[in-house]
């Protein structure tokens, strides 16, 4: 293996390499989960392969996720017990072997009021306990995720102290998994497929494909290239159509708020809020390390080009933040969002039906015209199937030669069990984030004590995590660290008072990368 740092330095060699002929197996466009996962199987599977991404990774879609690892439920309630059990096995790969540093387990409560159907109670107890079995099936202890069960009203006050009290009944307990950020899963599956031989490129815009080649812009220099392949594979999400006309999606919209926890009086029990006249269907307020809740989401049609980068529409801030309001003591109002954020599904199309009921199965095409062969579609939770899928695809069509797949038993760069985890000498909050590459975090800090210093008062993150962004995550501008390696951009006052200290930090630090040449 090879070193698993990306920088702006190796990005320039690579490119360079490729831009002057050098021929991969497989070029996969996009930086997301997908196109991530991607990379690392076929590259740990021996194939030479790049990675094409038109900005950053975690540009797109993957960095807005409701950082859930779902064990099925909402699969189960559509009676898709196939894509529910996938999403049950693939969570217990993340939690227990590829991203224990990364992911966690979290207490979920589904409150339960006098004024409730006592019907869809029941109907919501079936779903856990059914999901439940599905966890034992799929090998996860119940000391990881417990099993549900139903708790008493002063113990649901316990658990989420800022619940209305007025008819409170109970309510269900149950676990499911969670991811620290979703944008660091992104970064870990692309350094650990780095680390394989994988070429990540980022700032590189397709313009072009085909089943051999890739025409792109670097977006740093302005130069035209051709890259070279035996398989193109398209894992650009709800943007996939851009490139490969086939392709035919329904995007959708999932609108999240930011709050404080202490406005919502939550704890670290996530709160599930039945949506009012729908079935198996509900709002999430989600304890988030730092002090922080997300509170999502929304399942709304989104009609025309997909932006670049998507927004929360008024109308969907008004419905989750009323919608939450019905099991809080306090109302929950404007004044309470520190930021919002939403990410676009890309579901495949089929006639007829609302967004919300489409199936969150992946697709693996091949355009008949082109050659390319898209992958698209799935869960985050299930990135890594569809990655396999979307290599099985390219060795088959290109006549490859590749070893088995290696991705369920491999743990991702700074990835050890719970109880090696838990031995690591350094804080907690930058083990949840870098994993046993947290003491070489905090050791920059240590050498240079200006390093450890927070980026503005209040704030957690220290100026060593914007140095080591720069020189081993292949963030290349102040945006790379504010919205992708850190994610204070999801509070916009927050970015903006860490921005200008930022700024200096990476012009620094890439400044240092180029004089090491």
């Amino acid at each position: 293996m090879i070193r698993a740092s990306l920088t702006a330095r190796r990005r320039e060699q690579e490119l360079t390499a490729l831009a002057s002929g050098e021929r991969m197996d497989i070029i996969v466009l996009g930086g997301g989960v997908t196109g991530a996962g991607i990379a690392l199987d076929a590259a740990s599977r021996g194939l030479s392969v790049a990675l094409v991404e038109a900005v950053d990774l975690a540009y797109g879609t993957s960095r807005w996720s409701s950082k859930l690892v779902h064990g099925g439920l909402r699969y189960l309630a559509h009676g898709d017990f196939a894509l529910a059990w996938e999403s049950a096995a693939e969570r217990d790969i993340l939690l227990r072997r590829t991203a224990p540093h990364l992911t966690r387990a979290l207490a979920q409560l589904f409150p339960s009021y006098g004024n409730a159907s006592r019907a869809g109670h029941a109907m919501t107890a079936a779903g856990l306990y059914a999901g439940d079995a599905l966890r034992r099936a799929a090998g996860t202890p119940a000391s990881l995720l417990p099993r549900p069960r139903s708790i008493p009203a002063a113990q649901a006050l316990a658990l989420a102290p800022g619940l209305r009290r007025g008819g409170l009944r109970g309510g269900l307990l149950s676990f499911d998994g969670a991811l620290t950020d979703d944008a660091r899963l992104v970064i870990a599956l692309a350094r650990t497929a780095a680390a394989h031989g994988a070429r990540i490129l980022t700032r590189l815009a397709a313009t072009q494909v085909a089943a051999d080649r890739v025409l792109a812009r670097d977006a740093l220099t302005g130069d035209q290239v051709e890259l070279r392949a035996r398989q193109v594979v398209n894992a650009t999400g709800v943007w996939a159509g851009k490139l490969v006309d086939s392709v035919r999606l329904r995007p959708s919209r999932g609108s999240h708020l930011v709050l404080d926890t202490r406005g919502t009086g939550l704890s670290e029990t996530a709160v599930m809020v039945p949506v009012p006249g729908e079935r198996n269907r509900f709002v999430f307020l989600l304890p988030q390390p730092g002090g922080k809740a997300y509170l999502g989401l929304t399942d709304e049609p989104m009609t025309g080009e997909p932006p670049d980068v998507a927004s929360a529409p008024q109308s969907d801030v008004d419905f989750l933040l009323r919608t939450a309001s019905t099991v809080l003591e306090r109302r929950l109002g404007p004044d309470d969002v520190l930021g919002s954020f939403a990410g676009l599904r890309p579901l495949v199309d089929t006639p007829g039906g609302r967004t919300a009921d489409l199936s969150r199965k992946h697709v693996v095409l091949t355009d008949e015209s082109t050659g390319v062969i898209t992958a698209v579609g799935g869960k985050l939770t299930t990135y890594r199937r569809m990655a396999q899928d979307a290599v099985d695809a390219a060795v088959s069509a290109a006549g490859l030669r590749a070893a088995e797949v290696r991705t369920a038993a491999l743990p991702l760069v700074g990835a050890a069990d719970r109880d090696a985890l838990s031995a690591v000498d350094a804080e907690p909050r930058l083990v949840t984030k870098y994993g046993t590459e947290a003491p070489r975090v905090a050791a920059l800090g240590e050498v240079d004590r200006r390093l450890a210093r927070p980026l503005f008062e209040g704030c957690e993150t220290t100026e060593a995590e914007v140095v080591w962004a720069v020189r081993h995550e292949g963030a290349l501008d102040t945006d790379d660290v504010l919205h992708r390696r850190t994610r204070l951009g999801l509070v916009p006052r927050e970015a903006e008072a860490a921005r200008p200290r930022v700024s200096e930090l990476v012009d620094r630090a890439l400044r240092g990368l180029s004089e090491k040449r």
